[in-house]
């Protein structure tokens, strides 16, 4: 955080948080001037739970505050008994490690929030903070669903409005962000497709001031021999490219919020 008086009282009005699932990210992430980073594994799926001996390192090599996404698997929401479990340890066993909170989120098969899993999850996380991830994003009523996070006393919801991208999705988010101003209501936070000049356009048009992005870049393995046709997961996946965060991308990101925020009276 930076240490000027003014600028340290805009900075504590937003939050760039950084997506990460790797400690070369993480150090990225932190050059750049993110405020908080959202650690998982396997972004290229969309992110999985991470395990204990990444967050052990991340934590180790940066002291910004880590919020862990947990889900137990690729795809829907709708979990078993036997993920949900995983799910209920996972909170546990990062909560006993340190971390500043954990990022979750569990749907009924009608779309709605299942009410009763994510008050038992929320139960475990005890004093950590709880952000409602983009299961929200495929809920069927997203209005009720904000309403009922709010309920649970739910921190953030990290959302892009219900579309591919949060661009498309600012209407929706211009809506909850006005729902957010209500005492106790969820932090929304703007994700997907988050780019410095996405920032810019929403904070032109929006009061929304906390957003999620990955900046990533692709490097190329360091592997000079390479056994081509030999695919470890899906065929469309390449096996030779490296997603890492971007620094300077980040970095871009943070100049437009503070730029920003500096303007407003």
């Amino acid at each position: 955080m930076i240490e000027n008086s003014r600028e340290g009282m805009i900075m504590s009005e937003f939050i760039l948080e950084c997506c990460v699932d790797s400690v070369e990210s993480t150090l990225a992430a932190a050059e750049g001037g993110a405020d908080r980073l959202e650690l998982c594994a396997a972004l290229v799926i969309g992110g999985i739970s991470p395990g204990l001996a990444l967050f052990e390192q991340v934590s180790a090599c940066c002291d910004l505050p880590v919020r862990v996404l947990l889900r137990p698997r690729f795809g829907d929401f709708l979990y078993t008994d036997y993920e949900f479990q995983i799910l209920k340890r996972e909170v546990a066993l990062f909560r006993e490690a340190g971390a500043e909170g954990v990022v979750i989120g569990c749907l009924d098969a009608d779309g709605s929030l299942h009410m009763a899993q994510m008050r038992e999850l929320i139960a475990e996380a005890g004093d950590m903070k709880v952000t409602l991830h983009r299961a929200f994003d495929v809920c069927a009523d997203p209005v009720e669903t904000y309403k009922k996070a709010g309920e649970l006393g739910i921190d953030t919801i990290l959302t892009s409005g219900q579309k591919k991208e949060c661009l498309m999705g600012m209407p929706l988010l211009k809506e909850l962000s006005g729902m957010q101003k209500e005492a106790g209501m969820p932090r929304i936070m703007a994700g997907a497709g988050v780019t410095p000049d996405v920032i810019r356009q929403f904070c032109e048009q929006t009061d929304i001031t906390s957003y999620h992005l990955s900046a990533k870049k692709v490097l190329d393995s360091g592997m000079l021999y390479r056994k081509e046709d030999v695919p470890m997961g899906l065929p469309v996946m390449d096996e030779y490219s490296i997603f890492m965060t971007d620094s300077s991308v980040v970095a871009e990101a943070k100049k437009v919020l503070v730029e920003h925020m500096s303007v407003l009276p």
